[in-house]
């Protein structure tokens, strides 16, 4: 699977908006800050990218009906790493065969992410 690096910067009003409640550290480096947010939300998009990619199709798109392979909800994971615990839901299909690459089945450590 090919994951595009995005373009360029992120637009200014962007992290603007994202910034907009910022009054301290712990808004943005806290257990429930920005930062925490933003991984979580980029971890699970991630990985229902690689899950479209598994299937072939879209979500929601007809091409899936009957396709013998179809999504089939989320599962609950917490993972670790130097951020501290995370929770994240973990896209499912039917047939048991979708392996993310972001977060594999079986890991619960996410080291390295700070680094990235």
């Amino acid at each position: 699977m090919t994951i595009n690096k995005p373009q360029g910067k992120l637009r200014k009003e962007l992290i603007e908006e994202l910034m907009q409640h910022y009054q301290n550290p712990e808004d943005l480096i806290g257990e429930n800050g920005l930062l925490k947010q933003l991984t979580k939300a980029l971890v699970e998009r991630a990985m229902e990218g690689e899950l479209t990619h598994h299937l072939g199709y879209e979500k929601h798109s007809p091409t899936g009906h009957n396709s013998g392979n179809s999504r089939k909800g989320k599962s609950q994971k917490t993972i670790k790493g130097d951020f501290g615990s995370l929770p994240i839901e973990v896209p499912r299909e039917r047939d048991g065969s979708f392996e993310p690459q972001i977060i594999s089945k079986g890991q619960t450590r996410f080291d390295g992410f700070d680094d990235l």
